[in-house]
């Protein structure tokens, strides 16, 4: 037997480690000091008690959201690895100044990626943009991302730097992902569930737009592709920024050869290389006409 992984051990991470973990929402108590049921942490963590909550990580966020005015969002994936231009040359300044050549390595490679960066926060200005000439608010979009860094950090502060509120959805992870600074303060939220935050992020999104990343990219990129595929949600605009890193990523045509999708299948998405065509992609959708008027949304 692998005493490293036990085979009896649960695999998934139980919710009283994750708490712990994040110190920051466990208060101390005292054992076996008689408490209200919903007052008593380490009850609240049994496994029995998952169900609930289940729920309250469903309920809390989608409340706030509702309070703040969040119904429609565009939901912003990618690399939580990426930098800032700015930072990204400071870091490479770094790097050559140590003389070390794997630092300089991954630095040019941040250097590299930096562009991207700089979309996402374009486009998430030229969302926030369209809320200023929509005089609707029931019809504006606002930007959600995974509340990380990165390409979410990147979306946050583009709505940020034009005065819109955002969403961030983080999750708590052992490496500590800590919320971007620039999510709106009472719209960051902390989970402990992947699959209720994947809920959250579908519940209020009106288009997807997909930076290149990894596999939590992918996760929440085919999961997305899934339920509209499946016609477990409404067709919605799946965007996939960087057309060369998608394609050099996946052939999307060897799933067609092999039968295994259909043609059609293929126009569930799109390829962008700008932040203005990302934008396009959605104004289409939603017959959009912001250069013309208020255009605002019928969503």
């Amino acid at each position: 037997m692998n005493a490293e992984h036990p085979f009896h051990d649960p695999r998934l991470i139980d919710a009283w480690t994750d708490a712990r973990a994040n110190t920051d929402d466990v208060e101390p108590f005292e054992p076996y000091t008689p408490r209200l049921a919903f007052n008593d942490a380490e009850f609240m963590m049994r496994r029995e008690v998952r169900g609930i909550r289940l729920q309250l990580e469903l309920l809390k966020p989608d409340l706030a959201q509702e309070q703040a005015g969040i119904q429609h969002t565009v939901v912003v994936f990618g690399s939580a690895r990426f930098r800032s231009q700015e930072d990204a040359d400071a870091a490479l300044a770094q790097a050559r100044q140590s003389g070390d050549a794997t630092g300089i390595r991954k630095a040019e490679r941040l250097v590299k990626n930096a562009h991207y960066y700089e979309a996402a926060r374009r486009f998430a200005q030229l969302v926030c943009a369209y809320n200023q000439r929509c005089n609707q608010p029931e019809s504006h979009l606002h930007i959600c991302t995974g509340g990380g860094p990165g390409i979410m950090e990147a979306a946050n502060r583009g709505a940020y730097e034009v005065g819109s509120p955002s969403v961030g959805l983080n999750i708590a992870l052992p490496h500590e992902q800590h919320p971007n600074p620039y999510i709106t303060p009472e719209l960051s939220f902390k989970f402990h569930y992947f699959a209720i935050r994947k809920l959250h992020f579908m519940m209020r999104a009106k288009a997807l737009v997909a930076f290149p990343g990894g596999f939590g990219t992918l996760d929440e990129l085919f999961e997305v592709i899934t339920l509209v595929q499946c016609k477990k949600s409404k067709p919605t605009p799946i965007v996939l920024f960087g057309k060369d890193y998608w394609q050099r990523l996946i052939n999307f045509d060897v799933l067609l050869d092999e039968g295994v999708i259909s043609e059609e299948d293929l126009n569930l998405f799109e390829f962008v290389d700008t932040p203005e065509d990302a934008w396009r992609a959605i104004q289409r959708f939603y017959l959009l006409d912001v250069d013309t008027g208020p255009g605002c949304a019928s969503f």
